[in-house]
This record gives C-alpha cells, sequence and structure tokens, in this order.
C-alpha cells in the first residue's frame, strides 16, 4: 500500500480507505498525487471536504517522521495547502482537529535541522497562510502555536520561498488585530522582525509584497521606525536613538529597511501620516550619515550601493523628499503633516541642503564654467569639491529643497537669505551623473518663485544684469521685464 510501513505510525485502515476511495487508487503515493491535482479547483475542493479528507491527510502527516519519508511529508502538506485554499469547511475542521500544532511542529522541527528542506517548509507556511486567511479565530489559532519563538525559528531560514509565505501569514494574523500588533513590536516580538529583515536583506529579497506591507504597518502606521532601525545596529545603540558610532557601523539591514519604506511611502504619499517624531529620527539619520561624504570616492552607480551608509543617507533624504511632498493625506489632517515639514525647516534643513549643495561637485556645465573664473583668478585656485556619493545624489538634493519650499514662504525666504538662489538656477541643467536634475531644478525654481515677490525680484536683476543664462525661465511661463518707472526688474507671466 503505497510504502505505509515505513511512516513512524501506522495509519488507520478507515484513513486509507478514504484516500483510496477519492483517488480511485491503492497506492498511497499515487493516491495523494492524484487527491492533489482535484484539490486545485474550488469544485474539487469541495467535494473532498464533503468526503472528510481533511482528517485523513492531517493523519497520514502526523504519522510521517520528518528526518524519514520527506516526499510523502510534502505530497500531504501540499494535498493540505490546497484543501485549505479558501474552502472554509476545511478551514474550519483544520482549526477544530488541531492542524495548527501539527503542522506548526513540523516546521519547526524541520527548520530546526542541518540543512532544513526549505522546499517543504514553504508548503508548510502556505497551509498556514491559506488558514489564517478565514479569519479571526483562524488567525489566533496559527498565532499561538508560532509566536514567537516559531516565528523567529522560520525567519532565520535565509529563503525568500520561506519569507513571502511567513510575512504573509504575519501580515495577515495582524491585520485588523491591534492586540496582535501590539505583540509584534513587543520585547517578545522584535526578534521576528529583526531576522525577517536580516532574511530579505541578505541577497535573499523578496517576491511578493507582504514584507513591504508588514513593515509599512509596523514602521509607519505603527510609528516603530526607531525602535526597528536600533535593532538592527551592530552594536549596542540605544532604543529608539541615533547612534553616536561613526557612521560605517550602519549595516546593509538598516540601508535595506530604509529602502523598502522609502518605497512603499513614495508609492502611497497620499495615504501615509509620518508623525513628527519618527520624521525628526529620519533626519537624525540623514545628519548622521551625512559624515560619509568625507571619505568616499566618487559614485560609479546609484542606490543601493556596496556602502550602507550611502545607502541610508540617499533613502532617508528620499523619505524626506516625499514627506515634505505630502499636502492633505487620507490619513491625517493636513496640519500633520505640515507639522513634520515646518519641525524640519525649524531644525535647519534648508541650511543643511543649500550646503551640502554648495559643497557637492556641481554639473559638468557649471563646473567648466566655476572652474575656468577660478583658474583666471590666481588669488583663488579652483575649490575642491567633494563628490556626488551615488548617481543622482545631487538630483535628490535638489527635489528635497524643491518641495521644502513648496508654497511655503518662509522656506522661500530663507533660500533668499541663504544665498541659495542662484545655487538653484544653476541645477536647471542635464547631467550625465544626475538624471533629471533639469526637470526637478526647474519645479525647485518654480516652486521658489511662486507667490514671492522678492524671490522674483532677486532672479529678475540677476538676468538683466547677465549673471545667469537661463532659458529655463522662459519654461516657467515668466519673462523678465524692466518696469519703466522704477527701471527696476521684474518677473511675469508669459501669457498674453
Amino acid at each position: 500500500m503505497g510504502h505505509t510501513d515505513t511512516l513512524e505510525y501506522p495509519i488507520s485502515e478507515h484513513t486509507l480507505q478514504l484516500l483510496f476511495g477519492a483517488s480511485n487508487s491503492t497506492d498511497l503515493e499515487k493516491s495523494l498525487e492524484i487527491l492533489i491535482e482535484i484539490s486545485k479547483s474550488a469544485s474539487g475542493r469541495s467535494e473532498l471536504a464533503s468526503k472528510g479528507l481533511l482528517p485523513a491527510v492531517l493523519e497520514i502527516i502526523h504519522s510521517v517522521h520528518c528526518t524519514s519519508r520527506h516526499h510523502f511529508l510534502s505530497l500531504s502538506l501540499k494535498f493540505l495547502r490546497n484543501l485549505c485554499a479558501g474552502e472554509i469547511a476545511n478551514q474550519n475542521s483544520f482549526v477544530e482537529l488541531k492542524g495548527a500544532g501539527i503542522v506548526s511542529n513540523v516546521l519547526t522541527s524541520v527548520a530546526g535541522l542541518l540543512g532544513p528542506d526549505q522546499g517543504l517548509v514553504r508548503v508548510g507556511l502556505q497551509v498556514l497562510a491559506n488558514v489564517s486567511l478565514a479569519g479571526k479565530e483562524h488567525q489566533h489559532a496559527v498565532w499561538e502555536e508560532l509566536y514567537p519563538n516559531g516565528f523567529v525559528s522560520l525567519a532565520r531560514l535565509r529563503s525568500k520561498g520561506t519569507c513571502d509565505p511567513l510575512c504573509m501569514i504575519i501580515y495577515t494574523c495582524c491585520d485588523g488585530n491591534p492586540e496582535l500588533v501590539r505583540k509584534l513590536y513587543s520585547d517578545r516580538g522584535w526578534p521576528i522582525m529583526v531576522e525577517i529583515v536580516r532574511t530579505a536583506s541578505c541577497a535573499v529579497g523578496f517576491g511578493e509584497d507582504w514584507l513591504k506591507l508588514l513593515l509599512s504597518r509596523v514602521c509607519w502606521e505603527e510609528s516603530q521606525l526607531p525602535l526597528l532601525f536600533a535593532k538592527l545596529w551592530s552594536g549596542a545603540a540605544s532604543e529608539g536613538e541615533v547612534s553616536k558610532s561613526r557612521d560605517d557601523q550602519l549595516t546593509s539591514e538598516q540601508a535595506f529597511l530604509l529602502g523598502i519604506l522609502a518605497e512603499v511611502l513614495n508609492e502611497k504619499i497620499s495615504d501615509i501620516t509620518v508623525i513628527k517624531d519618527v520624521t525628526m529620527f529620519v533626519y537624525e539619520i540623514f545628519k548622521q550619515s551625512i559624515g560619509v561624504l568625507e571619505h568616499t570616492p566618487k559614485a560609479k552607480s546609484g542606490i543601493p550601493t556596496d556602502c550602507a551608509s550611502i545607502d541610508v543617507l540617499g533613502y532617508s533624504m528620499s523619505i524626506l523628499r516625499d514627506i515634505c511632498a505630502q499636502d492633505d493625506v487620507a490619513a491625517g489632517s493636513k496640519g500633520d503633516a505640515e507639522d513634520s515639514v515646518n519641525e524640519l525647516l525649524s531644525h535647519g534643513l534648508i541650511d543643511l541642503l543649500l550646503s551640502l549643495l554648495h559643497d557637492v561637485e556641481p554639473p559638468a556645465i557649471i563646473r567648466k564654467v566655476v572652474t575656468q573664473s577660478d583658474n583666471r583668478d590666481e588669488a583663488e585656485p579652483s575649490r575642491l569639491w567633494k563628490p556626488c556619493l551615488y548617481k543622482g545624489f545631487r538630483r535628490d538634493i535638489v527635489a528635497l529643497v524643491g518641495n521644502c519650499v513648496y508654497r511655503r514662504k518662509h522656506a522661500q525666504d530663507e533660500v533668499r537669505k541663504k544665498n541659495g538662489i542662484m545655487l538653484l538656477l544653476q541645477q536647471c541643467v542635464t547631467d550625465d551623473d544626475n538624471p533629471f536634475l533639469r526637470e526637478w531644478g526647474i519645479w525647485s525654481v518654480r516652486n521658489m518663485l511662486e507667490g514671492n515677490e522678492e524671490n522674483q525680484r532677486v532672479v529678475a536683476e540677476l538676468e538683466v544684469q547677465g549673471s545667469v543664462d537661463l532659458p529655463q525661465i522662459s519654461a516657467l511661463g515668466l519673462r523678465v521685464e524692466v518696469d519703466q518707472k522704477t527701471r527696476r526688474a521684474k518677473l511675469v507671466n508669459n501669457a498674453p
């Protein structure tokens, strides 16, 4: 009967007859293969549920020793996965028969082996994922069996194939269950999140969006980014604080985390509100990582790079850019988003960005002009600029400035007072090392000038004096005119 003599525990005759009758086969292995195919359809699952096949397959799984008959175990788990795919009768039966405990025991046993069968673990996780979709009772049954140690051991399997369904299970269990979400970022729960990030970041990656959803829930919706970031530090950083250690102690896991969160925020910029405390935490990360400028050669690629500190700098700047782009978000009032931006501005963000823009190697066309001018002045030789840390670094600085000054007159005024107007005008050029620099430069200049007569006057006088040759001003729908009475230059609309 299909090698049933090798199973750790004997299978009852009743169970075998159920399986053989449903598959029209007298060989256990062949029977399971046939039933797997039948259970791929909704009608097949419903028919098998009426025949009581789920208890039978649970008995087989309980009978198979995880170190001996892996093939039987794999076939049984695949059959069970299919049975629980959207069929409520099977999902309910699974919970009633303590199926979560049976499958969880198999998973933790396999995960503890040297060189575990990750394909087998993936199928077992898919079983639990399908069950957890049925409702809160099913979610709690799965959670209670695996939290926290089971989740931790499974998260330590460095495999995308196991990471994706594991994230699905955790996210599904937490969705609509605030008490489970809180457990996830408790002292017992943090190791789960840390190991998931480490697995996904170590060249494993992820194939589905469950990881993004899970990290967004914990870090953005629950505002736990400072704690998780600290847990990923390569040292004993205090929770919720940016470490005072050197920037080269930033880790690839931290960079990966910020990269995912930057992507999520950009995709859902109208749905996510980042609270002020988390915003300022990201700003502190950004300020600290700037130190990498002092000892990094010119970039050869965009982010991600092979340097965690550079990636942290780039991703934190992207997050700040999108925070400053938020205007009216569904998750909160406009005031919430604006409070975060005003807090950034009050802590010197504009000044810091303009300083960076001034110190970093300018676009090639601007660099050529400045170098020629410096060389003509023997008293002031050519400057030593700091390199662009990655392709797009200058563009990202300009984009963040542009979003900061959008309809914020106090920010626009600060650009002028910090002598940043000419600096921004110089960004309205193409640059091979900074794709879309010209577009972001024009956007930033437009925002800097909108509704600000003082800034418009400065730009107009610069153009009249020949200080700038800026056809991009026309692209903004503006032109320079000289007032016939006052003889002062001003910008006016091109519209007739």
